[in-house]
């Protein structure tokens, strides 16, 4: 069997708060090809390893490696940049533009020209080429001249989806990319997540166990910023800690 490539990898990690410690000693690894999902309670630390991953939250200790490479020191943009997609709990579409508009602002960034100021950015061919290629991927394709405010609910968590795609990144941090979907539009995520997962390296907080288990392929459990477990989805439903301190067994 072969070694899988870690592209995300979190050593460590802790992060402070004067007396409350919200992250203590948490250690992840995100390989490609694999969607790596992160569970535990509200306020066990989810989303603040995903910020600290991303580079929106400096860690109190610990270290971030990126394709390799030492990121801890660096900003959330130059993250971005080299390769690292998040989207978050709550829309973050720009409503009143077209589908194909955000994808294009998206990939926008990865393709700047500040020397080029006399010409609309509108007319970048390869932010438009990245931007029709994310939406595709999506599932947006047909979709693209429809104003994104006007979508369905579950349309719209796919064009984030679609927006952090147009940055050609290697890793996705996907915040509760089903929440508040119903059954049709989960299950078109779930088939969107395993489709994407082939390119890249994903994790995934999610609070809807039954998807969890059925997409996750490595799942960690954090109960008061601590990892309590770490492994499959039978290992992790297996084990008489996760059971008692998150899944409600006694």
């Amino acid at each position: 069997m072969h070694s899988p490539e870690i592209l995300l990898r979190g050593t460590g990690i802790s992060r402070r708060w004067g007396g409350l410690t919200a992250l203590d000693n948490v250690s992840i690894d995100v390989a490609r090809g694999s969607v790596h999902a992160v569970i535990g309670t509200n306020g066990a630390g989810k989303s603040t390893l995903v910020n600290i991953l991303s580079g929106e939250l400096e860690a109190s200790a610990g270290s971030v490696h990126l394709l390799g490479q030492d990121v801890s020191r660096w900003s959330q943009p130059r993250r971005a940049r080299a390769g690292l997609g998040r989207s978050y709990q709550r829309n973050t579409i720009y409503p009143s533009f077209s589908v194909l508009e955000n994808c294009r602002l998206a990939a926008q960034a990865m393709h700047q020209q500040p020397w080029a100021w006399w010409r609309s950015a509108a007319n970048c061919t390869k932010s438009m080429q990245a931007a029709q290629d994310a939406a595709a991927q999506a599932g947006l394709q047909d979709l693209l001249a429809r104003e994104a405010g006007l979508l369905s609910h579950g349309q719209k968590r796919q064009l984030e989806i679609a927006m952090c795609l147009a940055t050609r990144p290697s890793v996705l941090l996907l915040d509760e990319p089903l929440a508040g979907m119903g059954a049709e539009e989960t299950e078109r995520m779930l088939e969107l997540l395993t489709a994407l997962k082939a390119r890249h390296a994903m994790l995934l907080i999610e609070h809807d166990m039954d998807a969890v288990f059925r997409v996750a392929d490595v799942i960690t459990v954090l109960v008061n910023g601590q990892l309590i477990a770490c492994g499959s989805p039978e290992a992790v439903r297996n084990s008489p800690e996760v059971r008692v301190a998150y899944l409600g067994d006694h």
